[in-house]
């Protein structure tokens, strides 16, 4: 079988109206269709009521479309010995309708850009009803070929729907084509703002880089690096050191010299010290509260760490 609204017509056939635009004018939009042998079109039912905003396929048929005009895939395509389509979509138990199904789902639709297919549809029967025929008016240009079938104008209200129809597509391409433009244009804002960023950031670190070398290299005589008697000596100095602050002061200072930084827990300071852990608690709290000390988080134990704050 040929891919789906890309079957020959059988051999002799000729439509008045080209079935995809018929179609077209009808759902207001492009919607699958299979073409069998004898000419006979097919639609996934699921497709048009998608397009004609019915909530509920199976229910829309079940209301609207007599059996004689819906069939499930399988059947259809056995009848004339046919496989199922390839792709996940066509599933062999998918409901098809014909040519009037479709068009008795279009009649039941309240969807705007159908109006105009269904006043020409009313039109055609309204005709058929005073006059015993409808007839669609020959086109200006004929085919030159001997023996070419007569070629037909589309009726007016179709045309219109189809130009209506294009244009508005024409409108949503265009609508789309600004929005990826826009979206190109804030990325590229984006990416400016965080290269601005990044560069601002790297003259903070270089600042503070140029800060810690004059830090390390003032202007006077070098800094002296700091041990267990000129801490202590300088903690004396920031507060009145009391017996139980002392007695805590001399266990933390030498480690936080040593190595740089205190991670011991509150328990291990107070059997070191004699004093209760809420003592301990209370006496670094003093020193920090002093600037003496500042804590730097925790570690894994829960236990706290602090580092000396120096000048």
């Amino acid at each position: 079988m040929n891919e789906p609204n890309k079957q020959a017509k059988p051999a002799g056939r000729h439509e008045a109206i080209d079935v995809s635009d018929f179609v077209y004018a009808a759902t207001g939009s492009r919607v699958r269709r299979l073409t069998m042998p004898d000419g006979t079109h097919w639609f996934p039912a699921v497709d048009v009521c998608k397009e004609l905003g019915y909530a509920n396929a199976r229910k829309a048929l079940a209301d609207h479309v007599p059996t004689e005009h819906r069939e499930i895939l399988e059947s259809v395509t056995g009848g004339y010995a046919l496989s199922i389509p390839a792709g996940r979509e066509w599933r062999r138990d998918m409901n098809l309708i014909d040519l009037q199904g479709l068009i008795i789902l279009v009649n039941g639709c309240t969807k705007p850009a159908c109006a105009p297919f269904k006043q020409w549809a009313a039109e055609v029967i309204e005709t058929v009803q005073r006059e015993g025929s409808y007839t669609l008016e020959e086109a200006e240009v004929q085919p030159l070929e001997p023996g070419a079938p007569i070629a037909y104008a589309m009726p007016e209200q179709v045309a219109e729907a189809i130009v209506r129809l294009e244009a508005h597509n024409l409108q949503l391409d265009e609508q789309l084509a600004n929005g990826q433009r826009e979206m190109i244009e804030l990325q590229k804002a984006t990416l400016a703002v965080q290269q601005a960023m990044v560069r601002a950031m790297e003259r903070i670190a270089d600042r503070l880089d140029a800060l810690v070398l004059e830090r390390r290299t003032p202007y006077g005589p070098p800094v002296a690096p700091a041990t267990t008697e000129s801490v202590l000596a300088d903690w004396r100095r920031r507060l009145s050191v009391t017996e139980d602050v002392w007695l805590v002061a001399v266990v933390i200072a030498p480690v936080l010299v040593d190595r740089g930084e205190l991670r011991e827990p509150l328990e291990s300071i107070a059997a070191r010290t004699g004093l209760t852990v809420h003592r301990v608690n209370e006496c670094l709290r003093l020193l920090r509260k002093h600037a003496c000390i500042r804590s730097q988080g925790g570690t894994e134990d829960g236990a706290p760490v602090y580092v000396l704050n120096q000048p």
